[in-house]
This record gives C-alpha cells, structure tokens and sequence, in this order.
C-alpha cells in the first residue's frame, strides 16, 4: 500500500481507511478504492485506468521477485531458521528476537560482516528439536505524517493525595508507587516517539477510587475520539470501559480476573498463568533427551490440576516414557524420598509446581545437598513469591530455569539508553512499573504508528521493548492476549541467560 499511496501522492493511513480489509501488501488483481482525481507520476499525469495498469506490472515484477525468494527461503528451511532481513532490522533486534550472537551469524553468513541489507534471505540458526518453524518480528514501521491520539486512564487518586506529603505517600502507598511509575514510563515513551516524528495528543485522566468515576468520565468525555485507551488498572473498570467504546483498551497490568475478559476491544498486555505452563512444558519436550523427570507439588488442587497437565503432556513425547511426581507427607517431602526417584550420573529435571513457600524452601534445600555424582537442574513454571527469600546462590547452584514475562539485558543498547533517559528525567533509576509503563506505551503507539488497525498489526509478528516481549494472538472477535514469555537460567556466577 505504501508505493500505492506514493503514487497517488497521498499518506498510506489515508489509503488504508478508505480499503479497511487490506493490509500493506495486496494481492495482485486486488480492487482498492482511490481518490477520484488525476494522478501525479514519475513524469507525466495519468488517470486511474493508466494507473491500474502501472500496479499490475508492479505487482507482477513484486510477484516474481517474491515466489524466487521463497523457494530459496523454503530450501534454507530444511536445515535453518530463516529470515529475509527487513527495513529497520538491526544485530541487536534480530539477536534478541532468536536468542543467537552476532558472531554466530556471521559464521552461517558471512556476507553479514558488510552488515544488514534490506532484503537479504539469511541463515538464523541450525533447526533443532523444539524450534518453532514460523518466527516473525514485528518490523516499526512510522508513516508519514503520522497522528495519533491516546487516552490513559489511571487510579492517581488526587482528590485524597493532594494532601498527604510525597515523603510518606510513596513510602506508604503501594498503588501510588505503581501509578506514578506507570505514567513516568509512559510518558518517557511517548517522549521517544515524539523525537522520531510521531504526533501524539496524550489524555490524562484519574480514575480516582470509585467505579462511579470511571462512568462519569466516559459520560463526559467522547474516548473514541482517541486511537486507542490505556488503563484503567482494574479489570472491572477496563470491561465498563470497554463495553462502552469501539476503541482499543490496552489492560496494562495482570489481574486474577482477566481471564473472565470477553470484550473484543480489550487487549491483555501480561500472559495468562497457564500459558506459562505451557510454555514450560514446551521447553522441556523440546531440550530433554534421556534421564529422570520429576514434579513435586503441595498437594493442594492448583498443583495436583498442573501436575496432572504437565505428566499429561510430557509423557505424550516420543522421549519421555515416565514422569515420577512427588507430593508432601506431613506437609514436607523428605530429602530420602526424593533419592529414591533421583538416579545418579543422569540428567535429573525437577520440575516445581507449588509456589508454597515452606514447601519450595524444602526442596531446594533438600535437593542442593544431594551427593556428587547426584547431578539436578530445577525448573518452575515462574519464580514468584516463594523463591523471594532463597538466596540466589542456592538458585544457581540448582540451575534454576523458569519462565518469566521480563527479562533485561543490562548490557544491551537499549536498555542502557532508556536507564540513562530516564536517569536524566527524573533523577533515578527505573522501577518494574516504569520499565512496563514505557514498554507497553510505546509498543501500542508504534504499532499504531504504522497507520494499520492495532489488532492487524499482532498478526505481523512479534516485538521486544526494554524488558517485554509482545506476541499477542490475533483474535477478529474476542479479546487479544499476549504470549510473550522468556525462559531465564541462573548460572553458576549468579548470572542470568535467556535461553528461549
């Protein structure tokens, strides 16, 4: 669409709106809606029947171009994760999206020591068990003289804050931490985009305590008039909200209840508990050859349900025959218990399906004082609150492995810029919430950035921010939900690696 629009000498999210059910590349003999006027070309002016010619015999060279590329990518692919290098593509992205090194790149391409080139068909990384065979980035795409307006809805509760002194509203209240760092974040996001060319008419409204708030903002205020609503931070106030506007509303944070969320314009931006068993799940059936499986869970009917789920899955694999489970006897599993299922000099998984905190301290300790020749690597389906208080020496001598919606590269580029912007903003660090603020702010608004409907840019592949990972399903009707999950290692040093 966007050399159509070139053409025809007019923005691409002009073009768009007036042919909705096209995406950026349509197929050939497609019948789009234009401007009924002349049309300005390279050198001369022509009307619409000379230009649909002038189309076609683009589309066919496209075309040609298009099905070589493909046979080659689908002869790479029998070997290799593949990708045809886009506009804006860069080491770092591609490295982080694939999880491999620049240098491991280079070997498999050495063309690559010239650097990236927009169109080039290379080589990722050999295929293994347990890779996926589709891999997408999401390309930042900004059109031109783009525009965009946003709506943020948050709890900041001024009619009660404006009273209490900063000093112990942010040493007292919890909400008011993650509130103000949520709008610092995004702001410092909308900071950026505005520096890259994106005009952005940022509304800010408080959502005070009450739901009767929120309907009093909606009667007053016409939130479709903006191209997509962030917040509100309660899940019972963002389905009021989005049962009253055609508009995007981005849920920014996790809730218990989203999973209740039924609205086709509400977006989950934090994954669903169970796909992170899944993910888990998948991890394991991809990376485990031979050796010893074990769960251990509390006993209690989340565990028990996940345990069942999990052996379920695992066994159905064409490498794995036996799953042990281990469940508490007087509210403990002793350390005997798990050497009679644990078998020397094999590989030893242990999966931990309890977030318990008595029980997880147990079993660590249980499993770190093992014999030599006893080798153990631990799993968790996510390291909540009940690894908080073991230390991370113990973490590490386990090799601990779990699945997480974060993880930052402290040594990569653009973490180190976002530290120092927002340093310089506002004379500290990032937290959590001001790290999730700017991701979620900024990869909406450049998805919208595009000029295409929001959800049709999820379908467009995946993206990575400072800390986050968005890869959202691509549901017509429905609520959209994000899957985008790592799987993080403690190493020995106390290091993290990334190794999904």
């Amino acid at each position: 669409m966007r050399i159509i629009a070139k053409k025809l000498d007019m923005k691409t999210s002009d073009l768009l709106r007036l042919n909705p059910d096209f995406g950026r590349k349509p197929k050939e003999n497609s019948v789009i809606v234009i401007p009924n006027k002349k049309i300005r070309l390279a050198d001369n002016s022509i009307k619409s029947d000379a230009l649909k010619d002038v189309i076609k015999d683009d589309v066919k060279k496209e075309e040609a171009i298009k099905e070589e590329k493909e046979e080659l990518i689908e002869e790479l692919k029998k070997n290799f994760i593949v990708y045809e290098v886009k506009k804006g593509d860069t080491f770092y992205s591609l490295t982080r999206f694939y999880n491999v090194s620049q240098e491991e790149m280079i070997v498999l391409n050495p063309i690559l020591s010239e650097g990236l080139k927009v169109g080039q068909v290379i080589k990722i990384k050999p295929i293994e068990e347990g890779d996926a065979s589709e891999n997408h980035i999401y390309e930042d795409v900004i059109d031109e003289n783009i525009s965009l307006k946003v709506a943020l809805l948050l709890p900041f509760k001024t009619n009660e804050n404006d009273t209490i002194k900063s000093k112990d509203l942010f040493t007292k209240n919890r909400l008011a931490n993650i509130v103000t760092d949520f709008y610092l974040g995004a702001e410092l996001a909308i900071d950026s985009l505005r520096k890259q060319g994106i005009q952005i008419d940022l509304n800010v409204f408080d959502t005070e305590t009450k739901s009767t708030k929120i309907r009093s903002i909606l009667s007053e205020n016409d939130l479709d008039n903006n191209d997509v609503i962030i917040g509100p931070l309660y899940s019972e106030e963002a389905e009021v909200v989005a049962n009253k506007v055609n508009t995007p509303v981005v849920f920014p944070l996790y809730s218990k209840k989203q999973h209740r969320f039924s609205s086709s314009q509400l977006i989950k931006t934090s994954p669903e508990k169970k796909v992170f068993r899944e993910e888990l799940t998948t991890y394991i059936k991809g990376n485990f050859i031979k050796g010893n499986l074990i769960l251990v869970g509390d006993g209690k009917s989340a565990s028990n349900s996940s345990n069942a789920i999990i052996k379920q899955s695992l066994e159905s694999h064409d490498s794995i025959s036996v799953v042990n489970v281990l469940k508490p006897k007087n509210g403990y599993i002793a350390k005997d218990r798990f050497l009679k299922i644990l078998k020397p000099n094999e590989d030893n998984w242990v999966v931990l399906t309890s977030d318990n905190t008595i029980l997880v301290a147990d079993a660590i300790n249980s499993l770190i004082s093992l014999p030599e020749d006893t080798h153990v690597r631990v799993f968790a389906i996510n390291k909540g609150k009940a690894f908080d208080k073991i230390a991370n020496s113990k973490l590490a001598k386990i090799n601990l492995t779990y699945v997480s919606d974060e993880y930052v590269d402290e040594a990569s580029a653009s973490t180190q810029l976002f530290n120092k912007q927002y340093y310089m903003k506002n004379n500290a660090l990032p937290s959590f919430h001001a790290t999730k603020g700017f991701d979620i702010t900024y990869d909406v608004l450049m998805r919208l950035a595009s000029g295409e409907n929001l959800k049709a840019t999820f379908k467009e592949g995946a993206s990575f921010r400072v800390e986050s990972k968005f890869d959202y399903s691509n549901k017509l009707f429905g609520t959209s939900e994000n899957k985008g999950l790592f799987i993080v290692q403690y190493n020995k040093d106390l290091s993290l690696t990334r190794l999904k």
